[in-house]
Order: structure tokens, then sequence, then C-alpha cells
């Protein structure tokens, strides 16, 4: 009995402490969808860098001191946009937060307060920002794009980009079934975007085009016809061999609409995936349609937010200066 009392037994667990266990991994798996996967992405890298710093100069990351903060942010400042230090702020704010410690970068601290502002104040605000595509612009776009399975489905991208105003998020996350053909249009059901991240999903009408050519409906019959596709992801890669595999990345999204705005003469440098979202709001606001249209079509809520995307279209359409006879 002596020899049998050493032999280690493992005692099952209560059922309340199995319940109790199972709960709390789901409160984190919860927890940790709180956010978008870019912004847990942009944050991990962000903390990541504020580590790397705080190693290399011997001070703590976790938790950091005011100070801390306040001097890597100086050092952000002498290469980064104060966009991209506010962004690295939120990251070294969340890492605190998820162990519950409090957070070194709120503005609270007179030391991270003062030297933000003073960034701000010697750098200024103003984010530059990609030119919008406007009609004029796909229209050449598109002429440039060659007969072949990547023409069709680089045509259907940018026009359904374009005339969804949809984020590049958006437009590579459609899958086939969120697509619905009707006699005025399509119909693209959006289950998630930036703005809805609790799924509550926003439908969004494309109506047919005047130009074939630049019409979203034909387009997406078209690369979708050719290629295939029946279900699951409606934008997908293509290899060399004209071969279709998985779902296009947001960074192609940039990347075919940088190409052909070189293909078409425009600088690539100064255009994105954004650009097609800003050009459907710029180039709607020219043709005077009203910013509730406008809203409706690109899903903002609030007309602040809406304005910015409308880049410069008023700025000689409605000039007091072109009214008083210079």
């Amino acid at each position: 009995m002596a020899a049998a009392a050493l032999i280690p037994f493992e005692a099952p667990e209560a059922p309340a402490l199995v319940l109790i266990r199972r709960s709390f991994e789901q409160a984190e798996a919860y927890a940790s969808n709180s956010k978008a996967p870019n912004t847990r992405r942009g944050y991990a890298s962000d903390w990541k860098s504020f580590e790397t710093w705080c190693k290399l100069a011997g001070l703590d990351s976790l938790p950091a001191r005011p100070e801390t903060v306040a001097l890597y942010c100086a050092q952000l400042a002498v290469a980064h946009k104060p966009a991209t230090i506010g962004r690295h702020l939120a990251a070294i704010a969340s890492a605190h937060k998820a162990r519950r410690l409090s957070s070194p970068a709120s503005m609270q601290h007179g030391v991270v307060s003062s030297v933000w502002h003073g960034i701000r104040r010697t750098h200024g605000t103003v984010q530059t920002q990609k030119e919008p595509i406007l009609t004029v612009d796909l229209r050449a776009m598109v002429a440039t794009m060659p007969d072949k399975l990547i023409g069709l489905r680089d045509r259907s991208l940018l026009v359904v980009g374009f005339a969804g105003a949809f984020r590049r998020s958006e437009l590579v996350g459609l899958n086939v079934e969120d697509c619905g053909f009707g006699q005025d249009g399509l119909t693209v059901t959006l289950r998630h975007s930036k703005t809805d991240q609790e799924g509550a999903g926003r439908k969004v009408g494309l109506p047919y085009g005047s130009h074939p050519e630049t019409c979203p409906v034909r387009s997406l019959r078209a690369w979708l016809a050719a290629s295939g596709i029946e279900s699951g992801p409606v934008f997908r890669s293509i290899n060399r061999h004209g071969q279709v595999h998985g779902r296009l990345s947001g960074t192609a999204v940039a990347m075919i609409v940088k190409r052909h705005a070189s293909a078409a003469g425009l600088d690539p440098a100064k255009y994105a995936g954004h650009s097609l979202r800003a050009g459907l709001a710029t180039a709607a606001a020219i043709a005077g349609a009203s910013e509730r249209a406008i809203m409706n079509q690109t899903g903002h809520r609030s007309a602040t937010m809406a304005r910015r995307y409308i880049r410069d279209s008023s700025l000689f359409r409605e000039n007091a200066a072109a009214v008083v006879g210079l």
C-alpha cells in the first residue's frame, strides 16, 4: 500500500472548474476579436517596435513610464508623421490595457501631452492623401487592359470598387454569394466593413453603366463567366499560366490600381486602393450628387467624414472669387 501511495494520481477537474476554464477561454477569444485583424496586426507591429526601442535604450516597456513614452514619441517624430505616432500611442495603450495596467500613453500625463502637442504644432497634422480616380481616369485605365482573363478581372475589380466606393478590405472580402444580379443592376451585401465590425451588414446598389466597358454589372458577369467562379471569393489571384487561385489581398488591389494608372499615363505614386473610394465620392460631388446620396453609397454616417473623401471637388465649382468680376 505504501508503494501504491507513491503513484501520482490526477483527480478529474470539478464540472464547475471545467465550465469556468472554458468560459474564460471563450471570453479571451471574443476579446481578441473585438478589433479588426488589420488593427491587431498594426498594433502588434507598433508594440514590437516600442519594445525593441526600450530594450536598446535600457528602459522598461511593460509597464512603461510616461517619460519613456514621451521620449519614444520624440524619436519617432524624426522620421514619422503625427498620424503614425498617434497609432503607436494607441498600440502602447492597448498593450497596457490588455494586462490591466494604467496607460503611460494617456494625454492625462503632462509630459506625454506636452510632447505630443509640440510635435503636432511643429510638423502639422495635414495627412498626405492619394489622388482620387475620376471617371475619365477610370475609362483611360480600363482602355489599357489586355483582352485576357487577367484583364477581365482587373476591369471588374476597378469598376466594381469604384461604383461601390468600396474599401480594399470590402472589395477583396466579397463572395459570389454576396452578389445579386437583378433587373436594375447589381446588389452587393457587405458582411463586414471597417465601420461595421459586428457584421450587421449593408446593401449597396451598383446600377448598369452607360458604357459597357465601365459597367460594373456587365464587367463582373464577364469575369465570373470567364473564370468559372460560381461560389466563394469573387476576386482571386491569377498566376503567370492563367490559373485562378485564392482570394486576392488588399495589397494586390493597390498594386493593380498603380499598374493600370501607370499604363494610362498617370503617376502611380499618387494612386492606391483608396483612390477608387475617394474617386466615386469626388466624381459624384462634381456631377451634383447630394451628400446624402454619396453617404448612402460610401456608408459614411457622418457628413464630416464623407467630406474628407470629396477631394477638392468644389474648389472651383463653387468659388466665391469666380463671381466677383475679376
